[in-house]
């Protein structure tokens, strides 16, 4: 794993200062787009906004049958559930096959693993896990002592300070890196919007490729984001060693047209994942996890 910090050096003008080398497990440089500070801002932001609308109206029905009940279980009840509200909102999307909460998708952004690898669940508990340490838990606590009148501006200043320090974390190091980040071993990058599927399709004059459900078996919902990225990049050479991979594995014979053949596949791909969704089965990954 590649330290983010070193000796300074001199920063690459334009859109190449955010781009990073990205392996994928077929040998492929995707060349990504490493997210911006204020789109991952502005992300975290529409998540704690969305956050905050559904802790509201949580408060309004909880509070007005606790008053209706005079059940103390209640306000418990909402304090376990505001705390793994929070937590679960980040780490259940982030898990998912988009890798990305409402507010990253909003703005185009995607949680990846720096190695190339599958996005864990661990790596996504770790990250999240961090967020609680360097935000939440010390403005909880302020909030706290400030509501029950034992808050000093020592306390404040601390408790500012000390998600302050994490908060500009990111603009430290050359890779934009929380220290979320930095422990779980990932990346927050530019994904563009917008379904691919909707964009691309076979020319009028051409028939789409049929594929075997052995050959769509291969892979799940991880390796279609892998395919979309490299369809989105257009490189000759990434599309070549995909094809050729995915061509070796399914036993297709090589017909010449490496960008049609893989755009037929992730075509099909998106229509076995989605039928598969809407009966129940998602596959996240080429091994069913």
């Amino acid at each position: 794993m590649r330290w983010p910090f070193g000796p300074r050096r001199a920063r690459a003008a334009g859109p190449d200062a955010l781009r990073r080398t990205f392996i994928t497990p077929e040998g492929v440089d995707l060349r990504l787009e490493l997210g911006a500070t204020g789109a991952r801002i502005a992300a975290f932001a529409l998540d704690v906004a969305l956050i905050l609308v559904i802790l509201v109206v949580a408060t309004l029905v909880i509070g007005w049958a606790a008053i209706a009940t005079r059940s103390e279980l209640l306000v418990i009840l909402w304090l376990i559930g505001a705390f793994m509200l929070r937590n679960g909102w980040f780490v259940l999307f982030e898990m998912s096959g988009r890798g990305a909460t409402p507010g990253k998708r909003a703005m185009g952004l995607r949680v990846v693993a720096r190695d190339g690898a599958r996005l864990t669940a661990g790596a996504v508990i770790a990250r999240n896990a961090l967020r609680e340490i360097e935000l939440f838990l010390p403005l909880s606590f302020l909030a706290a002592q400030t509501a029950q009148g034992t808050a000093d501006a020592f306390l404040a200043l601390f408790a500012l300070a000390w998600s302050g320090i994490f908060l500009f974390f990111p603009l430290f190091n050359r890779d934009r890196l929380r220290a979320g980040d930095l422990v779980a071993g990932t990346w927050v990058i530019h994904a563009p919007g917008g379904k691919l599927a909707a964009d691309i399709g076979p020319a009028p004059d051409r028939a789409r490729r049929h594929f075997s459900d052995a050959a769509l078996a291969l892979y799940g919902v991880y390796e279609l984001q892998t395919l979309e990225d490299v369809l989105r990049g257009g490189r000759p050479s990434a599309v070549a060693t995909v094809a050729a991979t995915i061509r070796r594995k399914a036993n297709i014979a090589d017909d010449g047209d490496d960008l049609g053949f893989l755009t037929d596949y992730y075509l099909a791909l998106c229509a076995r994942l989605e039928s598969g969704l809407l009966v129940g089965r998602r596959r996240q990954n080429k091994f069913g996890n």
